[in-house]
């Protein structure tokens, strides 16, 4: 059994679910303690359950602690993880609606399921679009063509958004047959192509994402950077707002939100995504401070784990962050596998997988 101690490093969900992704891709149990140990609401909450509840459906888990507010969980896979059709909905954990990310759901079954060797379709409901994970459109522009480069196939739809807090947006996935996983490299981004992205707001007055999109424009335009940014009323339950802006270069492609809340103008939310979207420019740097810890999951499982790995996997990000030491720190609990890290946190850094990895 790998016990994790789920107040290391950032101290969040991010310990839980890429735990919980390895445990269930290598059969080995778990023990998890001290979850969520580091927030002001530690313990399993509502997406954090609906994560556990969804690993455990694709292998048939044994549990022990699943439930809301719970800071211990054991987990026993009972198989491989199994392709299919499942449905994971956040209010069931709760009883009532809940913004709980559906992002952060899908990445603890995706790469498990891309292992099973067939495919797999998902209906996932809670936020799409909430603070602290990966809005829908960072996930479908920036982290599953990432996956892509590796051999991991799958496709998403909105179906409809979920600010938070109302939650009640839905998300559709289709996971393909993974051959065989490949190693990444992104060192070098090339040439910036362009730069787009989307204001949106829901149930609120439509001048808003206007004044975003109008603000966000104008800030690039002042970098020297041309951009073209489209402003859009959209369905919800809820009222909500932000703006999702993108880079792409010739190599890679990077992602930047930022939510309205009440008493902040829109022109402040535009410049903050475009703040940074410049320093993340000016790094230089093929990938950004969030691809940079999603990659290592996938990268340390380029071929099945029982029989080792093929090739070295690198990238260069723009800024070291405690989720990318965190996520390095739990895969190192499962495989005897290099993950060399360089760079101070906050700085600009490189990670580099080796090309062998024992369980």
């Amino acid at each position: 059994m790998i016990t994790i101690d789920g107040s290391f490093g950032e101290g969040g969900g991010q310990v839980l679910r890429t735990s919980l992704a390895l445990s269930v891709i290598t059969g080995r149990p778990l023990y998890i303690h001290n979850i969520r140990a580091a927030r002001p609401k530690p313990g399993l909450q509502a997406q954090h359950l609906t994560s556990v509840r969804a690993a455990a459906a694709i292998c048939d888990a044994e549990m022990e602690g699943d439930a809301l507010g719970s800071l211990a969980l054991t987990f026993r896979p009972a198989h491989p993880p199994q392709t299919g059709d499942y449905v994971f909905d956040v209010t069931e954990a709760r009883g009532s609606g809940s913004a709980g990310a559906t992002t952060l759901i899908l990445q603890t079954v995706l790469v498990p399921l891309a292992t099973a060797g067939g495919e797999s379709h998902l209906t996932i409901r809670g936020g799409t679009h909430a603070p602290f994970s990966p809005p829908f459109p960072y996930i479908q522009h920036v982290y599953l063509p990432a996956l892509w480069r590796m051999g991991i196939r799958a496709q998403v739809e909105l179906r409809r958004y979920g600010w938070y807090p109302a939650g009640g947006g839905e998300m559709a996935v289709k996971i393909q047959v993974t051959k065989q996983h490949a190693p990444v490299t992104l060192t070098e981004r090339g040439p910036l192509h362009k730069v787009w992205g989307l204001a949106a707001v829901s149930n609120l007055p439509s001048h808003i994402a206007q004044r975003m999109a109008s603000r966000a424009a104008n800030v690039l335009k002042d970098a020297g950077i041309e951009s073209h940014v489209e402003a859009a009323h959209v369905e919800a339950n809820g009222p909500g707002t932000g703006i999702f802006l993108f880079a792409e270069y010739e190599q890679s492609t990077a992602g930047f939100t930022a939510y309205g809340r009440r008493g902040l103008p829109s022109e402040r939310v535009a410049e903050s995504a475009c703040r940074d979207l410049l320093a993340y420019h000016k790094s230089g740097a093929a990938v950004d401070l969030h691809l940079a810890d999603q990659l290592v999951l996938p990268a340390v499982l380029v071929r099945d784990p029982r029989q080792g790995t093929a090739g070295q996997s690198r990238w260069t990000t723009c800024r070291v962050t405690q989720h990318l030491l965190t996520n390095a720190w739990v895969a190192r609990q499962f495989f005897d596998v290099p993950i060399h890290i360089t760079g101070n946190e906050g700085e600009r850094g490189e990670v580099v997988i080796a090309d062998h990895c024992h369980v």
